[in-house]
């Protein structure tokens, strides 16, 4: 079961979202928030699985309250939805630490979905929209030696790294170096502990800030 927490400071916005998602048998809400301040409270009390968290909020906005999330090294995934189809936002997003960016008109079969590909972390979400983002936003430095961080990695393992950066999915990945996406999954979870990172999001983007990957490069 993934347990969702809601952040919306307009109810209606909330009941709806509450509607889709507990249709689903493995989607449960438990709790809600009308501001960022009352969301960080409530993440910290349920310890959801995911935060659904709206940016323009009172009190404190959805990036403040996602940063203060990061900070506290809390367990939840943020999934970030907005009306407003703003770069700038999702770049600010991704940088405090959330794990993907949703239009509040997505249907419902994508936002159910998406809270699904969030919190398994199996494949990027919204990768036209990271795409652009990072290569907009992310200064790419000269090609040259990996940053020292990347010593910690096998050889495989920044195998894994670099087709993960560029967008590849699991069984993408896999089929790529010709083995098990359960041999993937092992090899992201140790990536992500070696490098201190949240989730394949933020893989991306230091592969893009690192250099190893450039943009424009293909899969």
């Amino acid at each position: 079961m993934i347990r969702i927490l809601l952040a919306d400071d307009q109810s209606l916005v909330r009941a709806g979202f509450r509607l889709i998602l507990e249709a689903e048998e493995d989607l449960e809400v438990v709790g809600e928030a009308a501001d960022g301040r009352q969301a960080v409270a409530a993440a910290r009390e349920l310890r959801p699985d995911l935060v659904l968290m709206d940016i323009r909020m009172p009190v404190l906005d959805g990036i403040g309250a996602t940063r203060e999330l990061a900070r506290a090294s809390a367990t939840a995934k943020v999934l970030v939805l907005t009306t407003f189809d703003d770069d700038a936002l999702v770049h600010d997003a991704l940088r405090v630490g959330a794990s993907g960016f949703l239009l509040k008109d997505v249907d419902p079969p994508d936002l159910v979905q998406a809270c699904r590909t969030v919190v398994r972390d199996e494949a990027l979400l919204a990768p036209a929209i990271t795409r652009r983002l990072i290569e907009r936003f992310l200064a790419t430095p000269p090609p040259g030696r990996p940053p020292a961080a990347f010593s910690m990695l096998t050889a495989r393992e920044l195998e894994v790294f670099t087709l993960m950066a560029r967008g590849l999915n699991n069984q993408e990945v896999a089929n790529r170096l010709v083995i098990s996406a359960t041999t993937v999954r092992t090899h992201i979870t140790r990536i992500l502990a070696k490098l201190g990172l949240r989730d394949r999001v933020h893989a991306v983007v230091l592969g893009y800030e690192s250099g190893l990957v450039r943009p424009g490069e293909g899969a």
